[in-house]
């Protein structure tokens, strides 16, 4: 979508300098954008990438010097071009109408503007907002409600009775609303405990591909609103996600442990049962969190089992010195032999 210089720093709240008339058409690295493209420069030592590129337009911050260019001036650079960008591209449609194989029960109610592709199933008393977009091989259980401007990709599966909020995007072979893992042991053997709660996704959540999330047991499974779940993240039933929160992936959050607001969590972190992360808390690729352990507000731990980074670094440092040692050690013994 063509927009111009001027619109376009309206639109993201930057200062312009230079053509405001200039026709900005896509977005793209420096080395591969064409006239009409839009750059960004997020640091000084790149402002030599940006100045050779043929792209006439870019973001940058107050120090960047850039002659020739046309400029978008902001404090957050990477933050603005990713502003610009939803304005420029346009999302290619996941599903256009409702495909004649769809399969949709007659107590669906679907509202205006809903697409539903090739062989996608829709089971009875299901809500789906206006401008979803629910694409092929889908199967979304009965008594779904599914909010509005929603991107459901193909091949996801919603369980019965899971709640989607507005502008929600599910990549393909998501699965939320499975059971739990959750078992009791008893007479030699393992009884499955009930798992009767729902999943509650607030508005504005990603959810990645082959990303699970398990219905509650006794409570529900909740992620709030702007959620951000990378691909092949597990969330074990009874997790609580507070706003804003990002997690990488491969990441398992086991069952009824709480993550605050504003969280970051690495890749391949393992999140025990019954932790707490509390808001602002940060856990780096690989952390191990043992059970009921909490991250306090504004902590950054790493390290299996985790702990607070400065300490981290510490452990590692002695860590990587123990072959020296273990040779300094078996010199002492020896002369201790003598």
């Amino acid at each position: 979508m063509t927009r111009t210089a001027k619109e376009l720093a309206e639109a993201i709240g930057a200062r312009l300098e230079g053509d405001a008339a200039a026709e900005i058409r896509g977005v793209a690295a420096p080395e591969r954008a064409g006239l009409h493209d839009l750059i960004y420069v997020e640091a000084a030592k790149h402002a030599e990438r940006a100045a050779a590129s043929a792209a006439l337009c870019v973001i940058a911050d107050e120090g960047a010097a850039l002659a020739g260019k046309t400029i978008l001036r902001h404090k957050q650079p990477k933050f603005a071009f990713a502003k610009a960008a939803a304005l420029l591209l346009e999302r290619a449609p996941i599903a256009s109408g409702v495909h004649q194989t769809a399969i949709v029960a007659p107590l669906t109610r679907l509202s205006l503007g809903v697409s539903v592709g090739p062989y996608a199933v829709i089971g009875e008393d299901v809500h789906v907002g206006s401008g979803t977009q629910i694409g092929a091989h889908t199967v979304i259980g009965a008594g779904c409600w599914i909010g509005e401007n929603c991107r459901i990709h193909p091949r996801v599966t919603l369980y019965a009775g899971v709640r989607i909020g507005h502008r929600v995007e599910i990549h393909s072979g998501a699965v939320i609303g499975a059971d739990g893992f959750g078992y009791a042991h008893g007479e030699g053997r393992y009884w499955k405990f009930p798992q009767a709660g729902i999943v509650e996704i607030g508005d504005d959540v990603d959810i990645g591909a082959n990303t699970t999330i398990d219905r509650g047991s006794l409570d529900d499974t909740r992620i709030a609103e702007g959620v951000k779940l990378d691909n092949l993240v597990h969330v074990g039933h009874n997790v609580q996600i507070g706003s804003h929160t990002v997690i990488a992936a491969q990441t398992g959050i086991s069952g009824s442990s709480v993550l605050g607001r504003h969280v970051v969590v690495g890749g391949q972190v393992g999140i025990a049962e019954h932790c707490t992360l509390e808001d602002g808390a940060i856990a780096g690729a690989q952390a191990g969190i043992p059970t009921g352990k909490t991250i306090r507000t504004g902590q950054t731990v790493w390290g299996t089992p985790a702990r607070e980074i400065g300490k981290f670094k510490e452990v590692y440092v002695w860590y990587a010195r123990l072959p020296e040692l273990a040779e300094r050690i078996k010199k002492l013994e020896g002369k201790a032999a003598r």
